[in-house]
């Protein structure tokens, strides 16, 4: 069976500038800016070739009460500086939908599998537990607002592996709200 209407978008080389949160850590959250280059390889697969964030940390007020009441160290916390990962994108749905008769939406739905290489803010003499790669999954969507501009929502779940004694896995939970800027459209 085959679809009534062609896409009305196709994606060639995207350039996304983004920003998200990190919101699972209950003593910190993270806030972060974050920049990626995808290729677009067919309607249904693309690869995130290289995608890199900045994290800004803000305190919860659990950490402020530990930090206070009971003297908890600030290097107790680990948090996340930085990132860099590479992921495959699988994007099966394509829709368009009319709002009140006057517009057209387009839009997609996509999964995403991937990796992801973390710096958390260790001492500098543990430097080999503070790099931890991650394997994420995630689902994410795509609004179309021309043929050149889009908007995009993710959200991954990354599975930290430890590499050191006295570590566990732990998840990393990114939300992440993008401008989509493609490049070399064919249509």
């Amino acid at each position: 069976m085959t679809a009534v209407q062609e896409r009305a978008y196709r994606m060639m080389h995207e350039i996304d500038v983004s920003v998200g949160v990190l919101p699972l850590d209950p003593f910190s959250k993270g806030l972060y800016a974050q920049g990626s280059y995808t290729a677009h390889f067919t309607d249904f697969f693309a690869w995130q070739v290289a995608r890199g964030g900045y994290a800004y940390t803000v305190k919860t007020s659990l950490r402020s009460q530990l930090e206070r009441d009971f003297g908890v160290l600030p290097p107790a916390f680990e948090e996340i500086q930085f990132f860099v990962g590479s992921d495959a994108l699988f994007k099966p749905f394509y829709g368009k939908l009319s709002v009140v008769d006057k517009w057209d939406l387009h839009f997609e739905v996509f999964f995403i599998v991937g990796v992801t290489v973390f710096k958390f803010n260790v001492p500098d003499v543990a430097l080999g537990r503070a790099f931890r790669p991650g394997v994420n999954l995630g689902l994410g969507g795509r609004l179309f607002l021309s043929k050149v501009l889009s908007l995009r929502l993710d959200v991954t779940d990354n599975v930290v592996i430890p590499l050191g004694a006295g570590q566990n896995i732990s998840n990393v939970m990114a939300m992440t709200l993008s401008l989509g800027i493609n490049i070399g459209a064919t249509e």
